[in-house]
């Protein structure tokens, strides 16, 4: 039986926050594929800073320098939350199979600005039982560490997690773990494949 559902927040909870910052800085006279590299691609960002071994500080200042930009690290930050958004269908899906006794988890790679400021903004956090972020527990996505704390955190058996990506490798991390590992297409299918496990939503 299900106990416990894992909401994806870039693209799903969050669907255009990364496509926006993107274009904004491209506003800037950046190309997109200088953007996505050291925004999406680097090890500077992949490797360091969403792992907690980069401050905020300093890979928003690396990052100004590569894109040539005079911008502080607080400028960035505050244009790339500023183009975040909430699906109001998710939110709402997270807070309903709450409240019908599930417990509602994340589990993201992911970087300390964006996660503070979009709570500080949002609020989305409050909504959530358990967090498992990547910067805090050092390791990225699919890195089974990250799906052994989120078991720990969530309190209940693996096979009572919903997990759901469109990654392969993270669905085979999960499911090594035992987790119920779905593959994610888009939120219609998410919903369906839920209802479908017995999950009353």
């Amino acid at each position: 039986m299900i106990k416990a559902i894992t909401f994806d927040l870039d693209g799903v909870y969050f669907p255009n926050g990364k496509t926006n910052f993107i274009q904004s800085i491209c506003n800037f006279g950046v190309s997109e594929d200088e953007v996505k590299r050291v925004f999406l691609k680097s090890p500077y960002m992949n490797e360091k800073y969403k792992v907690g071994k980069m401050t905020d500080d300093e890979f928003w200042t690396w990052a100004a320098h590569e894109w040539n930009l005079t911008k502080s690290p607080n400028e960035l930050i505050t244009l790339m939350i500023d183009g975040y958004d909430v699906d109001d269908r998710v939110a709402e899906t997270v807070r309903t199979v709450r409240k019908n006794g599930y417990k509602t988890l994340i589990c993201s790679s992911n970087f300390p600005a964006r996660i503070n400021g979009l709570q500080k903004k949002f609020g989305f956090l409050d909504d959530f039982d358990v967090a498992v972020l990547s910067y805090q527990v050092g390791e990225n996505k699919p890195s089974p560490k990250l799906f052994s704390e989120l078991i720990v955190k969530a309190g209940v058996k693996p096979e009572e997690i919903v997990f759901a990506d469109d990654y392969e490798p993270c669905i085979l991390s999960a499911k090594n773990l035992g987790i119920t590992a779905l593959y994610y297409e888009n939120f219609d299918k998410f919903i369906e494949e839920l209802k479908n496990s017995g999950v009353n939503i």
